[in-house]
């Protein structure tokens, strides 16, 4: 039996696989250090969700960068990999730590209200002091993302400046923009470094990160995934039903795909291995689970509260947005899911757990504050208000369960305000960078000269309106997803959102819709080969293949690649955001979910039994029918489906006659089928080896 993965193991394979970049293992004097600078932080958030600054909001993100941009030097080396131990800080950490302090706090330093009188017209220092930060936050993103959204924002700041240059026929030439106006509109100016995404770092992403530590320290991790032990009887269908559950309770409280997915594989890839699951289904499916966490209300990801930050809405309305496709999403891992545990024969386990009911009593209460989130909003309390108070609702019962431990408790909750903003870092970095690449597209009216020849490009094939709606969405999806192969989901969506959301505007799709579906689509490549970082901390547990790991994580989730492509296509797709009448949104949820089966049986080739390969391919336009959410296709794909079900059923009952007549007539052929059903896919190693 394989043993569960320790916990400090679990730390090594998230820093090594997570988005971003491995932290450091400081040694206890510098960690003291990062602890008080983060704790700080932390109740600097936490002030101004209550007391805010009286000169603005501009000037908390003007402190809140200055104060959080010297801990990446500190938590983050500049190269990926290091072998010493302690792993501490350079001396060029500490000095450019401290010159990202000084920096980043300049503006207030020397008298905010003066610097910004002198908008447009910056002094030398002025220009010399925004330089070096622009220096540094690029420096920043790059030890915690990688290389390529800092060589992305140095590609748009260099067409920003040279602009006049290009050819006038490409299209994109402007006039160009001079160094200094550069720097004015990313030093002072609402667009730049303390533009939107940086505000949605600075007032929601750091309180659902701390939120989530401190769910985290009172145990609510290891008690979802005990309930959702305790919630499956003995089958051989439960430890998959488990993960799935699992993913998703966890989910619920993480922003992090891969972190949930190696949380989950330490505790499950065992029972999934004693259950029969080969080492890379068993990685797909504990990958494909853990992305849900940036789907699952009612946390998502740092995205969702960018798109209510854009489109001027409530989170509560952009958890409502979500909540029908994170529910397709997780359906279709269970259709895949339900014809492996069938197609390997995998064996029920027997694993300790205890009455459910006892569970729920014992720790329902971990339930309360992510009720009292989605509370709170429906009462037009402001998200960062109301994650503050969920969060405090969880301490509370974290010390009642710890019957009255104060002293422990504190220690425990003073530490979950440090590891909240630690963990916010890598996307602070992020958001202040992306502020690079919006101010630049503001300033050149680069976006919508790129929507123009995205649209451009589908009426060069044909003039039909809906097909160059179809050309420009497909367009549209593979350009994000391919995004989302080289920057992290929240700096994929910013970019896609100033580029592709104008062009699905000009061809009439709504704001929600537009926005949800290029936010699904940069989530989604997170599971996409060759970089699916979620299944390669898989493999890391499972000791599967890599590659082999991500076509199965793709395998899994491969019904939502397209769902989201039925939010934009049809008026009634703006019923899977649940932004139409009941009625409505009944039959295009029932709708959506038989295409989503059909992909499930083109995936997982089982239907009740092993399905002919022909039969799978019929059931590829029976979905795409089904997704196209209008009446007269939704009939020719519920009639691919049928006739795609009864050729299935008749080579079925031939393949049986045939099994049942070479066994000699002793047995009506089940022993021949089972045993062709717990093959391994491809001629692959025996389930559990």
């Amino acid at each position: 039996m394989t043993k569960a993965v320790k916990g400090d193991e679990i730390g090594d394979i998230v820093a090594e696989h997570d988005e971003e970049r491995p932290a450091r293992r400081l040694s206890r004097g510098p960690d003291l250090l990062v602890y008080l600078a983060a704790l700080g932080v932390a109740l600097l958030v936490l002030k101004q969700v209550f007391f805010p600054y009286s000169k603005g909001n501009q000037f908390y993100l003007v402190i809140f960068l200055g104060c959080t941009l010297p801990l990446v030097f500190l938590c983050y080396r500049p190269l990926a990999r290091s072998r010493r131990t302690p792993d501490n800080p350079w001396l060029l950490d500490w000095a450019l730590a401290v010159v990202a302090l000084v920096v980043g706090l300049y503006p207030v330093l020397i008298g905010y209200d003066d610097f910004l009188d002198r908008q447009g017209q910056l002094s030398t220092l002025d220009i010399v002091a925004g330089a070096l930060l622009l220096l540094l936050v690029l420096e920043a993103t790059r030890r915690t993302t990688g290389w390529v959204l800092p060589l992305v924002c140095l590609l748009f700041l260099a067409y920003a400046y040279y602009g006049g240059y290009l050819p006038p026929n490409w299209g994109i030439a402007h006039a160009g923009v001079d160094f200094s106006q550069i720097i004015n509109a990313l030093y002072n100016d609402a667009s730049g470094f303390f533009g939107t995404p940086l505000d949605v770092a600075a007032s929601y992403i750091v309180l659902f990160t701390i939120y989530g530590a401190v769910l985290e320290a009172s145990g609510a991790g290891r008690f979802f995934v005990d309930i959702s032990f305790a919630a499956f009887r003995r089958s051989r269908t439960a430890p998959g039903r488990t993960t799935v559950l699992s993913g998703f309770l966890l989910g619920t409280v993480s922003g992090s795909g891969t972190a949930t997915a190696v949380s989950l594989g330490s505790i499950t890839w065992p029972i999934l291995q004693r259950a029969g699951y080969p080492r890379e289904n068993a990685g797909g499916l504990l990958a494909a689970s853990g992305i849900g966490a940036i789907l699952s209300p009612p946390t998502l990801g740092a995205a969702a509260f960018i798109i209510a930050e854009y489109l001027q809405t409530s989170y509560l309305t952009v958890l409502i947005w979500a909540a029908v496709p994170t529910l397709l999403y997780y359906l279709g891992i269970v259709f895949a899911m339900e014809a492996d545990a069938r197609r390997f024969h995998a064996k029920p386990v027997d694993v300790e757990r205890g009455d459910p009911w006892r569970l729920l009593l014992r720790g329902g209460y971990h339930f309360l504050s992510l009720a009292i989130i989605v509370v709170f909003l429906a009462l037009d309390i402001p998200p960062f208000a109301a994650v503050v108070y969920a969060t405090g609702v969880a301490a509370l019962f974290a010390l009642i369960a710890r019957r009255r431990d104060l002293r422990g408790w504190a220690v425990d909750m003073v530490g979950a305000l440090s590891r909240g903003v630690r963990g916010a870092l890598p996307v602070i970095a992020v958001c202040a960078a992306a502020g690079v690449i919006t101010s630049t597209i503001t300033k050149t009216g680069l976006g919508l000269e790129l929507a123009d020849a995205l649209v451009d490009v589908a009426r060069a094939v044909t003039d039909n309106a809906t097909v160059v709606l179809a050309l420009t969405v497909l367009l549209s999806a593979v350009a994000v997803g391919v995004l989302g192969l080289a920057v992290p989901v929240t700096a994929s969506f910013i970019i896609a959102w100033v580029v592709i959301a104008p062009a699905l505007e000009t061809l009439g799709v709504a704001p929600a819709e537009r926005a949800m579906f290029i936010f699904y689509y940069a989530v989604l490549s997170e599971v996409t080969p060759p970089t699916a970082l979620a299944a390669v901390a898989a493999a890391a547990i499972t000791g599967g293949r890599v590659m082999a790991t991500m076509w199965q994580c793709w395998k899994y989730t491969l019904p939502a690649f397209l769902v989201p492509i039925a939010f934009v296509l049809t008026d009634n797709g703006a019923a899977l955001l649940l932004q139409s009448d009941g009625v409505t949104v009944v039959w295009v949820l029932a709708v959506s979910a038989l295409a989503v089966a059909a992909l499930g049986v083109v995936t997982g080739g089982w239907l009740f039994g092993p399905v002919h390969p022909a039969v799978r391919a019929l059931f590829v336009p029976a979905a795409v029918c089904l997704l196209y959410l209008e009446p007269g296709p939704i009939v020719a794909g519920l009639a691919f489906g049928v006739a795609a079900t009864a050729a299935h059923l008749v080579i079925r009952r031939r393949r049986h006659e045939t099994t049942a007549d070479g066994a000699g007539g002793d047995g009506p052929g089940r022993d021949g089928l089972r045993r062709e059903a717990t093959e391994p896919a491809g001629g692959g190693r025996e389930p559990g080896v």
